[in-house]
């Protein structure tokens, strides 16, 4: 295993920013029988939570874990294939990469996870190894997530593979990148805008300086690889095959991942419940219910297992 030395060189801990606190932070590298698998793994107590983030992230992004951290949670993020340094082969199918992922955990010592969660075009992937890999996986939360329904429109997906194509999105970050430096807050707040569906002002209502700061951030370290274009190909749906407790946290604005797919991943999961946040979009890390959500999560990961 290799130590990603970029990412230790900016991985001074500068998190507490908002609800979401993202940093970069240092990642390796291990090898599996699939592949190599890019993760971060941060050891504090003896529940270990499994972290599957988004489109547009990798190991070394923290995002919304601020709180599970100070809860005393280890957290275990890999790199989904495509994203990082974990290459497409490593991952061919989700089933092959959810392999990948519990090889991973065996290798690290990790026999068992408090709960695999999934965030936004995470969530298939989580949803896969909850159902694949029942003995490793104790609880499966949601967030803001993918679900079983088409993703994302014909327009989106059509614009998504010309823009975040591999070669392409490194220019597209680097315009978006150079937007921020020139455009400041007003840019900043279209982008947020872009995944609410709440009109005008009320798209970034709630958030505060602290979470604009994290989100500066965020959008400064995002890059795509060729990991966005894999996921904006439809998912194999294994819901119906999840036998453990899921939380599904959704917030009714969100514009990136409709909430409608929170509705249809707890109709489709045998045991789920809901939780609703009053953010303005997708980023729920940036609402005032986030910590309040967040100890919920807590709970549920923390509850006795039956």
């Amino acid at each position: 295993m290799g130590r990603d030395e970029a990412g230790a060189a900016g991985g001074q801990d500068r998190s507490g920013a908002g609800g979401g606190g993202t940093v970069r932070r240092p990642t390796e590298v291990g090898s599996t029988a699939h592949g190599p698998v890019e993760y971060r793994l941060e050891r504090r107590g003896d529940d270990v939570l499994l972290v599957l983030h988004g489109g547009h992230m990798r190991a070394g992004l923290a995002l919304g874990e601020d709180a599970f951290a100070a809860a005393g949670l280890s957290i275990l993020a890999p790199s989904r294939p495509g994203y990082g340094r974990t290459p497409v082969q490593t991952g061919p199918t989700t089933e092959a990469y959810a392999d990948a992922v519990a090889e991973l955990c065996d290798g690290l010592g990790v026999a068992r996870v408090a709960a695999v969660v999934g965030i936004s075009g995470g969530g298939p992937t989580a949803v896969v190894m909850a159902a694949r890999h029942p003995q490793l996986v104790r609880r499966l939360v949601l967030i803001s997530a993918v679900g079983p329904l088409p993703w994302p429109g014909a327009r989106t997906r059509a614009g998504g593979r010309v823009v975040f194509a591999p070669g392409a999105e490194a220019v597209t970050w680097a315009g978006v990148r150079l937007m921020l430096r020139a455009g400041g807050r007003p840019v900043l707040r279209r982008l947020v805008a872009g995944v609410s569906s709440a009109p005008g002002a009320a798209a970034w209502a709630g958030m505060s300086s602290a979470d604009e700061v994290m989100l500066l951030e965020l959008f400064g370290a995002m890059r795509s690889g060729r990991g966005f274009v894999r996921d904006l190909e439809p998912a194999p749906d294994l819901c119906g095959s999840v036998t453990q407790p899921a939380l599904v946290v959704a917030s009714r604005t969100d514009g990136g991942v409709p909430f409608t797919h929170a509705e249809a991943l707890v109709a489709a999961l045998p045991a789920a419940d809901l939780v609703v946040s009053c953010a303005a979009g997708h980023f729920v890390w940036c609402s005032p219910d986030w910590p309040g959500i967040a100890e919920q999560i807590v709970a549920f990961v923390r509850a006795p297992f039956r």
